[in-house]
């Protein structure tokens, strides 16, 4: 609860700071800060077994409430429009995939060592992890060392105006047009029923698990196996999403619609499949079956900040997982009061009640999706005048070093000295004393060869 506190704190700031600051720093210090505060979980617990353990957990929260929003402020510099999908879903996958080996290999050093030790092997992996990053991750392709004019030209292009415009503010964000527009309710309404199922999986997986009699080893196992399909799933489902929009195929708020739908949809139709399992087995098929068609969705809700609105798309992931994150807070409580009497029945409820949040999430999304510009989401006019002065001026200080520019019919014009010279032309006046450009300048009566001797 109190990782969630922290984190619910930090998802709107965290899309401001991903807008005004180099997200890949953003991000990058997050986790970092995170992986030291991991470190920190084992000691916390010797001299108070809670106050310094929540102190923690919250300021883990509170850091790690920027990495979502930070995140798309970094494609919004990086990911062409018809490659969004593949390149967020890619991204967000490591999030199941840390499910998938969190899960057992915390039971196996825990068998091995101690309680302790996945909070120092987790902390040790971050940030050497973090050393990688500031070497191999920046913030625009302009500043990649080693990118080809090609790809740097092909992403630059592809994004137009939107790499140019301002980073916002507060007090120019559109909060009106946020809070007054369906498709940003339908991301909203979408995070929220996919962070409720997210969390219900992840929290109280193992104990649904354990109503079957597995064994505590075999629960690590099999309740990495959904995550597992999931981290597969996701991003194959955004490589066909982009296949399907770059081939116009479909529009791509026909894409986001029936991925985020279908994900959602089918989830919930194994969701009452597990409500009803009678078996170990058909429990772990219907609740395998349910995560893995759930990574679909993640091309539909999950990148459609990026569609929208992408020069607000940090912002707006803060907001709507600010929303989702609520889901972290409710769903402990609820299920908790359905559980107290540990039955069968008990645990039927709980899908079913996860079933319906899902089939509300489908009919909403469905409804109010779009995946189109929305016109609240452009530079306002003049944002894009100051922009291009600032465009203006950059040239003209760089034209100043007399460069040389092709004239029509002119022949070649220095854009510093502003003389024109062709052939059959007159010469160009004799350069000054002081010219704008440093190699038309008089020579000197002082020799500059140290080994000439003076007469």
């Amino acid at each position: 609860m109190s990782f969630f506190c922290g984190y619910l704190i930090t998802q709107v700031p965290g899309g401001f700071l991903a807008s005004m600051y180099p997200a890949n720093r953003v991000f990058g210090i997050a986790i970092a800060m995170s992986s030291c505060l991991n470190l920190l979980v084992p000691s916390a617990t010797e001299l108070e077994k809670s106050l310094y353990v929540i102190i923690i957990r919250m300021c883990q929260g509170l850091v790690e409430g920027v990495t979502y929003p930070a995140c798309h402020g970094i494609w919004r510099h990086w990911a062409p429009p018809l490659e969004r999908s593949r390149l967020a879903t890619i991204a967000l996958c490591g999030s199941y995939a840390g499910v998938v080996v969190g899960m057992p290999l915390s039971g196996t050093l825990i068998d091995w060592f101690s309680w302790e030790a996945p909070f120092y092997v987790y902390g040790v992996l971050g940030l050497i992890w973090y050393v990688f990053w500031l070497w191999l991750c920046f913030e625009k392709p302009s500043l990649h060392p080693t990118i080809s004019a090609r790809e740097l030209n092909y992403i630059e292009s592809s994004l137009g105006a939107a790499k140019q415009s301002a980073a916002p503010t507060i007090l120019n964000t559109p909060w009106k047009e946020f809070f007054t527009s369906m498709p940003v309710y339908a991301i909203i309404v979408a995070n929220f029923c996919r962070s409720w199922n997210f969390y219900l999986l992840v929290l109280f997986q193992a104990s649904y698990l354990h109503s079957f009699n597995f064994e505590v080893s075999a629960t690590g196992y099999i309740g990495a196996l959904p995550h597992l399909l999931m981290t597969i799933v996701v991003p194959l489902g955004g490589l066909l999403a982009d296949h399907i929009r770059k081939n116009g195929i479909l529009s791509t708020t026909s894409v986001r619609k029936i991925f985020n739908c279908g994900g959602f949809g089918m989830e919930a139709t194994f969701f009452l499949v597990l409500a009803n399992a009678r078996t170990p087995l058909m429990a772990t098929i219907a609740l395998t079956c349910g995560v893995a068609f759930s990574g679909f969705a993640i091309s539909g809700f999950n990148v459609n900040h990026l569609d929208i609105a992408p020069r607000y798309a940090s912002i707006l992931m803060g907001i709507s997982n600010g929303i989702g994150t609520i889901a972290g807070l409710l769903c402990p409580v609820a299920i908790n009061i359905i559980i107290r009497h540990k039955t069968r029945q008990s645990w039927s409820e709980v899908f079913i009640l996860a079933a319906v949040i899902h089939y509300i999430g489908v009919v909403f999304y469905g409804i109010f999706a779009s995946g189109e510009l929305q016109p609240w989401a452009e530079p306002k006019v003049e944002e894009d005048q100051q922009m291009n002065e600032v465009s203006i001026d950059k040239k003209s200080k760089l034209s100043s070093y007399g460069s040389v520019e092709l004239s029509s019919g002119k022949g070649f014009v220095n854009a510093g000295l502003n003389t024109n010279y062709t052939i059959g032309d007159t010469a160009p006046a004799p350069p000054t004393d002081n010219p704008t450009n440093p190699f038309l300048a008089k020579p000197t009566t002082a020799t500059t060869n140290p080994f000439a001797t003076s007469e």
